[in-house]
């Protein structure tokens, strides 16, 4: 089950990383188990002595249905390896404590999830770990804003809400001219819709909350990269603890199955709904990267498969404007989530980047007047029609 060199895309979501036991199963089991039994003292030690987490010892960093989550989603991003965490804010978290350390600097993009920006900001500024927030798009800036201090670049493309695209190759360029990590948070796209890693990414996190599970059931993370950077990251999982539940790790192999279909169909609601919020009174600008408007559409088209399932837009009525649109729906999910079969809509000024200093905020482009609908899989008239109220 494990030779998968020639398959595609949907059949690695299917079939990577299952071995089945000698009950001959057709479905991934769960493994519950805290513990395992080893044959002899001799079989243990050697086990204990292996730090690849190939043998498993005990469930916070050897499980077998973790592992099948983890070699499928790395088949997936094509990585030579995942490292599954209990949530994406834990796998930047892993990230940070495997290449930093005191003295260090990031360079991050402006856009990013408020906890992200609250990450770095405040906690890693708390162990001597400086963070210079930049814009996406500009390379020059990210340039400009390192120094011989400088280990990781973070990038979250497309950005959350403003759905900024990063020229992934040109960053991966110049990271390595220095000798540094690009980092790549691929969770609005998933593989499904773009592989940071075959752009030069050298390591891809992902909420696996979103859109990897698909239906707002679970919490999770994951690590992708090469071996000897995941290595890294699994000795912070082994030691620090923030491990994913083997019940979780099936979930989200379930979500796997169906990720390229859910990606597809999530993306043609989310154009179409750009599409007619371009059209609406009251509708200053709508950021979608699949709109000719959108300043990077040549570049999403050129490194994405197709747009995503989020947008945001922006209502001319300022913060009185955007919640009277949220106000407004009966069935869309007023909910900060993404990622989600149903849609959510959100105000990210008062919600996800509440706790990002308003100037901040501003900065970035988060005004109070910006809505952000990661949009499901309704019949989009549904979406539409919930929409209208609030709009009018």
């Amino acid at each position: 089950m494990t030779d998968n060199n020639h398959w595609g895309l949907d059949t690695l979501a299917l079939r990577t990383g299952q071995r089945r036991t000698a009950e001959r199963e057709h479905a991934e089991p769960i493994f519950t188990t805290s513990s395992y039994v080893f044959e002899s003292a001799a079989h243990a030690a050697e086990c204990f002595a292996n730090e690849t987490g190939e043998h498993n010892i005990y469930s916070r960093f050897t499980n077998p249905t973790v592992r099948c989550f983890e070699e499928r989603l790395a088949a997936l991003e094509g990585g030579d390896r995942a490292v599954a965490t209990s949530s994406g804010m834990a796998a930047i978290l892993s990230v940070c404590l495997a290449f930093l350390q005191q003295g260090d600097e990031i360079v991050c993009s402006r856009s990013v999830f408020g906890s992200t920006v609250g990450l770095f900001s405040r906690m890693m500024s708390r162990f001597g770990i400086t963070t210079h927030f930049v814009e996406l798009q500009n390379v020059s800036a990210w340039d400009a804003a390192c120094n011989d201090r400088t280990r990781l670049f973070f990038a979250e493309t497309p950005s959350n809400p403003l759905c900024e695209i990063a020229d992934i190759a040109a960053l991966a360029e110049l990271a390595h001219s220095k000798g540094l990590r690009l980092v790549v948070d691929n969770c609005f796209c998933t593989p499904a819709l773009q592989l940071p890693l075959q752009l030069g990414a050298d390591i891809v996190v992902h909420s696996a909350t979103k859109y990897l599970d698909g239906q707002g059931r679970m919490v999770g993370g994951a690590v992708v990269g090469n071996h000897k950077d995941m290595a890294e990251v699994f000795g912070v999982v082994r030691t620090a603890g923030p491990c994913m539940s083997p019940f979780n790790a099936w979930v989200f192999l379930k979500g796997l199955e169906t990720l390229r279909l859910r990606m597809d169909a999530h993306s043609a609601n989310a154009l179409e709904l750009a599409q007619w919020l371009e059209q609406q009174p009251g509708v200053a600008r709508v950021h979608y990267s699949g709109l000719p408007s959108h300043p990077q559409h040549e570049l999403a088209k050129k490194q994405m498969r197709r747009f995503g399932g989020v947008l945001s837009f922006e209502m001319s009525g300022g913060k009185a404007a955007a919640w009277k649109v949220i106000d407004g729906t009966r069935m869309l999910s007023i909910t900060a989530n993404l990622g989600d079969a149903k849609t959510t809509i959100t105000h990210p000024a008062s919600t996800t980047h509440a706790r990002v200093a308003p100037e901040a905020r501003l900065a970035a482009g988060i005004t109070d007047g910006l809505v952000r609908i990661a949009v499901g899989l309704e019949d989009i008239n549904d979406i539409k029609a919930d929409l209208t109220a609030g709009l009018s």
